[in-house]
């Protein structure tokens, strides 16, 4: 039995695109105020907030592409969606704040030797503070959208738009010590750290971005999932075995043995799949496209009485507790 819920969700995949568009928006107006502090201040570490702006309009403009492919509809040529492409947009991304911050580190370490004077300090620390203020605030709402609408594209660039905000809150405190007292390797130094902070973080993305593209079993959602099915079992089915589930984007797709009595006929057997499909649909709208195998409850050559609540009339064993759905349920390897 196969189920999916043709829904191509045009709201969502709509506003997911505004969202990106407005972040791509603010990001060029200041990497244009970053870039305009920095020739006024000569500071590097102004600098390495201008040149992580870069990444951030590179990266928004693929992380919007992403976005308008992943909705498209699912075709011949691709029968489960556009959905990864978010996360090879996000695997880009991570690229390059990786290059980002190296660019950065190496630019500071190089300023140690040959400094510049530094002019006009408290304008830069202005442009720097009310940088960060609005990438606080976009990074935050990003990341809210992405979760909403399980956007992977939308949730790396606003963590990195929050990246960002921490690298400023710490710049303009070094900044205004370095006003203060005139100091002039505080400001290569604190290149330097904000360069591996940034390193860092182009990293985590990278390495969780591969992890999706590589079909790593989300625990969350296989916990949330496994929740959601206990919570409306029914007293017929007998056990849900052999599950996988895979996401591409926004979209999962989940493949299950779902156990029913063995009396059941055809049709009673594909009423217990519809009415597993409603649950999942339920709960995961139009991201979920379902296939589910019926076996009845005596394919092993041997009565599962003892795990099955249904009120049977040839029941040989008495109840003693349902097969519990969890994590393993859908990451076991079960032999053929």
């Amino acid at each position: 039995m196969i189920a999916d819920k043709e829904d191509t969700g045009v709201s969502g995949e709509m506003v997911k695109q505004k969202v990106q568009r407005g972040i791509l928006m603010v990001s060029c107006m200041l990497m244009a105020g970053k870039f305009a502090a920095y020739l006024i201040t000569s500071s590097v570490g102004i600098l390495t907030d201008a040149m992580e702006s870069i990444v951030n309009v590179i990266a928004g403009a693929v992380s919007l592409y992403s976005l308008y492919a992943a909705s498209k509809p699912k075709d011949k040529d691709h029968p489960f969606g556009h959905g990864k492409i978010e996360l090879l947009s996000a695997s880009l991304e991570g690229f390059l704040i990786i290059v980002a911050g190296a660019l950065i580190m190496f630019e500071s370490v190089m300023r140690i030797f040959n400094p510049a004077e530094i002019g006009q300090l408290d304008l830069g620390i202005y442009i720097v503070a009310g940088a960060g203020a609005v990438n606080f605030l976009l990074g935050w709402y990003s990341v809210r959208i992405g979760k909403k609408y399980g956007s992977m594209a939308l949730v790396a660039s606003g963590r990195h738009l929050q990246s960002d905000t921490w690298s400023s809150i710490g710049l303009v405190a070094g900044l205004l010590v370095l006003y203060f007292t005139g100091i002039g390797w505080i400001d290569s130094a604190l290149g330097i750290i904000f360069g591996i902070i940034i390193l860092w973080t182009g990293i985590s993305i990278l390495r969780k971005a591969v992890a999706n593209l590589l079909d790593k079993a989300d625990i969350a959602l296989l916990t949330d999932l496994a929740y959601t099915l206990n919570s409306s079992r029914q007293p017929d089915w007998v056990d849900i075995h052999n599950a996988k589930v895979l996401k591409y984007g926004n979209s999962l797709h989940l493949d299950c043995d779902l156990t029913v009595p063995w009396f059941y006929t055809v049709e009673q057997g594909h009423s217990c799949g519809e009415k597993l499909q409603d649950i999942l649909e339920d709960k995961y709208a139009d991201r979920i496209q379902f296939t589910v195998h019926i076996d009845p409850c005596n394919v092993l050559g041997k009565p599962q009485c003892s795990v099955c609540g249904y009120n049977c009339p040839n029941r040989k064993e008495p109840f003693q507790r349902n097969v519990r759905i969890d994590i393993n349920t859908f990451t076991k390897e079960e032999p053929r």
